[in-house]
């Protein structure tokens, strides 16, 4: 599989205009297109929400993924990519998608409406880390006091690690989040975030650490720019969840597909292109600490 995309490196290095052909390559690989209405047929394909969260550049990968849930799961399977949580949320809450690969922070605040399907296991933990990286050229940057009037990127405004996490880390400090960088913007990607702080634009940004980790592996040339300062503590690993109101046969049969996967050679392999170990269930409470967080800093649910 060494010309797959998933794995190509040379992918990374796309100039715009080539990016702009894959991405329109990329919703036709993977049948990308507005959700339908409602689960309404037993021939309506099941359809999965995903955020640029999930690495880019991996057009087969998320061919082959699809064709082996398709014959685990015996229907077809569509994934729905959309730009942010916020969209992905919206469309999970209006039942237009079944289920989503979804970041801890914006399912504890809707987690009410929604339901814990599976947990990715990252180097046998059911956890991740938030990594605050900065620019490797400025070597006095080396804890987060040291980008106090500094440009700082986030990537996603629902993202645990790459705002909720920060903005406590600072509020914890004694500063206030809204007053203590000289700019911020968001990236809508992990990714971006690491090529932001990578290129000088932003002095330091806060990203996924399961995101800065595979890319290191796959796309070294991506993160060499960039340096970790801290870790927070480990949080929930990003979760599947499903919508409520899809029936629980289909709940069970996709959670079994995922629990699987490790022990089929095809999943097993993909999984290893994920740089996952497999899944497993969890208790709603691995996600109790985002929680807190988000309650301590009073932020706005929508």
């Amino acid at each position: 599989m060494k010309n797959d995309p998933a794995i190509n490196p040379d992918m990374a290095a796309a100039p715009f205009s080539r990016r702009t052909a894959l991405k329109a390559l990329f919703a036709q690989a993977v049948g990308l297109s507005f959700p339908l209405p409602g689960h309404s047929s037993v021939d309506a394909p099941l359809r999965i929400g995903l955020t640029p969260v999930f690495l880019d550049d991996q057009i087969g990968f998320l061919t082959h993924w699809r064709e082996w849930l398709e014959r685990k799961l015996g229907q077809r399977v569509q994934f729905v990519q959309r730009g942010s949580y916020r969209e992905v949320i919206e469309l999970l809450r209006t039942s237009k998608i079944d289920f989503a690969w979804l970041c801890g922070y914006p399912y504890v605040r809707y987690r009410d409406e929604l339901r814990l399907v599976a947990v990715p296991l990252w180097r046998g933990e059911p956890t991740y880390h938030s990594y605050l990286i900065v620019d490797r050229s400025q070597p006095q940057l080396r804890r987060l006091t040291d980008l106090r009037r500094k440009v700082f990127a986030y990537s996603d405004p629902d993202s645990n690690s790459g705002f909720l996490y920060p903005q406590y880390s600072i509020a914890q400090s004694g500063e206030n989040p809204a007053k203590f960088f000289a700019r911020t913007f968001f990236t809508w990607a992990h990714r971006k975030v690491i090529e932001a702080v990578g290129t000088g634009l932003a002095a330091g940004g806060a990203v996924d650490g399961y995101v800065w980790e595979t890319l290191a592996e796959i796309y070294p040339q991506l993160v060499q720019g960039t340096q970790i300062i801290e870790r927070s503590p480990p949080f929930g690993f990003p979760p599947f969840v499903a919508n409520k109101n899809i029936p629980e046969a289909l709940e069970t049969r996709f959670r079994t597909a995922l629990l699987n996967m490790a022990d089929d050679a095809n999943g097993a392999q993909l999984l290893r292109l994920l740089r996952l170990d497999g899944f497993t269930t969890a208790d709603d409470t691995l996600y109790d600490s985002i929680a807190w967080m988000a309650a301590y800093l009073n932020l706005p649910r929508t």
